[in-house]
């Protein structure tokens, strides 16, 4: 081992306690040795595990048959999630304020993000009631198996028709070997024809083929060509799925006002929209580390910090830029949520 891999190796046990993925990155991950000896597999087995508990410490977060619905199928859904004078106010909002927000530019695809800070949603009651409504909140947390304050944000998906070059989004994948939970209160209906979201049902748990797969994928994900496999955000073609005895992917078609709540580790992809238009709704996603005991506690919920995710993220990405770094989330002004892309 060379002096540098000497310094560098108490960070890369550390991103390993922490819930770090990148095979390519960090080089205990990526280890073939040590994978042959099932250490992925195994650091997936114990995750689960923890999950499970931290879920039982807080199970009355969700009613019984959404708690047995989720297990068996690894997301949930509640229609008409907002009261109806909410979701009005909610409609109001959205065409009568412009927002600060980032873009992220992906193949075709660009995906606005506006921060629901503690600051805008003083000013608009509508938002500030959905963000609290206790089926998101409580919902994200159960999924993601951790009593944690959620990122929160405007969320608009939209399309280039135009644009030929592929969404990595729109490949079946598990964004990491553990839970994590992913929020979407759709605003606007959404028909096949808008690229839904898609889910493939009971793909979150540890099973004997996900264990096998996952055994193949580690031994080979350090140098895959495909770089969000080798960084640890499993990539996986429906004739994969199929032969590993999943059933078909649930595409959610929604109309307007439904919560989907979705544990991320599954595997899940963007459909492909067919026609020109956009998606928008209220995102939330809790992560966590993996390995922790205990649901509660998390230092994001301390007051200065509980509703200010997004913002310090925001100012992270801006100190990057400055620096000369890329940044993927490039601020684009003030604008309104449904308004055409700026990138």
């Amino acid at each position: 081992m060379t002096p540098l891999k000497i310094l560098k190796s108490p960070l890369w046990i550390a991103d390993i306690a922490l819930g770090g993925k990148s095979f390519r990155d960090n080089p205990i991950i990526g280890n073939r040795s040590l994978n042959e000896r099932g250490f992925h597999v195994q650091r997936m087995a114990f995750a689960e595990h923890m999950a499970d508990m931290r879920r039982r410490q807080i199970e009355h977060f969700l009613p019984a048959d959404d708690r047995k619905f989720f297990h068996e199928n690894g997301y949930v859904v509640r229609h008409n999630a907002l009261p109806d004078d909410v979701f009005r106010a909610v409609q109001e909002e959205l065409e009568d304020n412009e927002f600060a927000a980032r873009e992220l530019k992906q193949g075709r695809t660009v995906t606005r993000f506006i921060g629901l800070t503690p600051s805008i949603l003083a000013k608009l009651p509508g938002l500030r009631a959905a963000v609290g409504t206790t089926s998101f909140q409580q919902g994200l947390r159960y999924v993601a198996s951790n009593n944690a304050d959620p990122l929160v944000y405007l969320h608009t998906v939209l399309w280039d028709m135009d644009d030929k070059r592929k969404d990595p989004q729109t490949n079946f994948h598990s964004d990491t070997f553990h839970s994590i939970a992913k929020a979407w209160l759709f605003l606007k209906d959404v028909e096949l024809a808008d690229g839904p979201f898609q889910y493939v049902p009971g793909s979150h748990r540890l099973n004997a083929v996900r264990r096998r797969w996952e055994y193949e994928q580690s031994l080979i994900a350090a140098s895959h060509r495909d770089g969000n496999h080798a960084v640890g955000s499993f990539r996986i073609t429906e004739n994969q799925l199929q032969q590993m005895g999943y059933s078909k992917p649930v595409s959610f078609a929604v109309p307007a006002n439904t919560l989907v709540i979705a544990d991320t580790h599954g595997f899940h992809a963007r459909g492909i929209a067919t026609r020109p238009g956009l998606r928008i709704g209220m995102y939330g996603s809790v992560r966590r580390s993996p390995f922790l005991p205990w649901a509660g506690g998390d230092m994001r919920s301390l007051p200065g910090i509980k509703g200010h995710q997004t913002e310090i993220f925001g100012a992270y990405l801006d100190w990057r830029r400055r620096k000369g770094n890329r940044v993927s989330h490039v601020g684009v002004g003030k604008v309104k949520a449904t308004q055409p892309a700026v990138r």
